[in-house]
C-alpha cells in the first residue's frame, strides 16, 4: 500500500446505527475506503443485531451493548483473518445492523379464494384476511436466507413472502381441521391461534418470531355467498306450507282496506280477500278432517240431509257479500254477476 493510499483511507473508531425511519429490517454499514481501528467501539442499540461478514461468510454477531473491538469480542473473525492475539492494525469487514423491534400491523389476505371441503357444503371457495406481527431473534440466519448482501432490506420486501407462507398454512389448517365453515366464522379466536401454531416454524425458519396472528374475517365469494342466505332463510321459515297460510292471512286485511280504485276496487279487493280466507278456511277444515280418526255411528254429527255445501256460494263482486254461486245478480247490492 503507497502512502498516499494510506493517507486516503479513513480509519473508523465508533460503529452504530440509528433507524432514520419504521419499516427498516436490516442495513449495511458503509465501508467503503474505510478501516476498523483495532479497540474501535461498537455500539448495539436495544432492539438491534449487529453482524459482522468476512468475504462473503458470517463471523460474529452482537446484541444490544457497548463493545470494544478486538481479538476478544471477535474470535471467528480473528479466525478467519489468522491474526495473532498482538494484532494492533486496522481491519476491514462488511458490518449489517438488523432491527429487532415489534412489526405491527403487517396484514395477511387471500388474494384468490382457497379450495376447502367443507363438512355441510362439500367443496367451497373461502376468503380471509386479517393482521399479524412479528419481530427478529435471529440476524446470521435472517442473514443468510433472507435479506444477503443488501444495503437495505425493508419489511415491505418481505411482506409478500410472509403473506404466501401464510396463506398455505391456512390451506393446511382447514383441510385437517373437519370443523365446518359456520363453527369456523363462530370461533374466529381458536382458528386464529390453530393457525399461529402452524406458522411459528416457518417464521423461525427466517430468524423471525411470530409474536400474534389474528383472523379479523372468514367470508364466501359473493355467489357462494346468496346461496348460504337463501339456505339460511329457508332454515328460518321452517314450514313452508304454514308459512304461505300467513302470508295469505296478512293480506287479507290490506286487500279489503284496498281505497285506491273506488267503489269497484273496494268490493273487488274485498271479495277477494274473503274469498281467500274462504279457501284457507276449507284447506284447514279438511286437513283437520283427514286427521280426526274415523268413529261408528252415533258419535259424529252429521250435516242435513240436503243442506247445501259451502262450495254452492260465492261472492259479490262488487259489496263481496255471499251470494248463491247460480244467481247472475247480487240481492244485496244488485250488481250483475259473472
Amino acid at each position: 500500500m503507497s502512502l498516499r493510499d494510506f493517507l486516503s483511507k479513513q480509519f473508523i473508531d465508533v460503529i452504530d446505527w440509528v433507524e432514520p425511519e419504521d419499516g427498516i429490517l436490516a442495513y449495511r454499514y458503509p465501508m467503503q475506503d474505510r478501516e476498523i481501528q483495532n479497540g474501535g467501539k461498537l455500539t448495539v442499540r436495544d432492539s438491534q443485531f449487529a453482524v459482522f461478514v468476512n468475504e462473503g461468510k458470517v463471523a460474529d454477531a452482537f446484541g444490544p451493548g457497548l463493545y470494544t473491538l478486538n481479538t476478544q469480542t471477535l474470535p471467528i473473525l480473528t479466525y478467519l483473518k489468522n491474526w495473532d492475539k498482538a494484532f494492533k492494525s486496522p481491519f476491514k469487514s462488511d458490518i449489517y445492523f438488523f432491527s429487532a423491534r415489534t412489526q405491527t400491523d403487517q396484514h395477511w389476505g387471500t388474494p384468490n379464494p382457497i379450495t376447502i371441503r367443507d363438512k355441510e357444503f362439500g367443496a367451497i371457495r373461502l376468503r380471509g384476511f386479517g393482521i399479524y406481527s412479528y419481530h427478529m431473534t435471529d440476524a446470521k440466519t435472517f442473514y443468510n436466507k433472507i435479506s444477503g448482501t443488501r444495503d437495505l432490506y425493508h419489511v415491505a420486501d418481505l411482506e409478500g413472502q410472509l403473506r404466501n407462507t401464510i396463506v398455505a398454512k391456512m390451506t393446511d389448517a382447514f383441510a385437517t381441521s373437519q370443523v365446518p365453515f359456520l363453527d369456523m366464522a363462530a370461533n374466529q379466536g381458536a382458528l386464529a391461534e390453530k393457525i399461529g401454531e402452524q406458522l411459528k416454524p416457518a417464521f423461525a425458519e427466517y430468524g423471525l418470531s411470530l409474536d400474534t396472528f389474528n383472523v379479523e374475517n372468514l367470508s364466501l365469494p359473493e355467489e357462494l355467498q346468496k346461496v348460504l342466505d337463501q339456505r339460511i332463510s329457508m332454515n328460518v321459515i321452517g314450514d313452508m306450507g304454514k308459512f304461505t297460510q300467513y302470508e295469505v292471512a296478512q293480506s287479507i286485511p290490506i286487500a279489503a282496506a284496498n281505497e285506491g280504485g273506488g267503489g269497484v276496487g273496494v268490493g273487488a279487493g274485498l271479495g277477494a280477500g274473503m274469498a281467500i280466507g274462504q279457501t284457507m278456511m276449507e284447506a284447514v277444515k279438511n286437513s283437520t278432517a283427514a286427521t280426526r280418526p274415523a268413529s261408528g255411528g252415533g258419535g259424529a254429527a252429521l250435516a242435513p240431509a240436503g243442506a247445501a255445501p259451502s262450495t254452492d256460494t260465492k261472492f259479490c263482486q262488487e259489496c263481496g257479500k255471499p251470494i248463491p254461486r247460480a244467481s247472475k245478480f247480487c240481492p244485496e247490492c244488485g250488481k250483475p254477476q259473472a
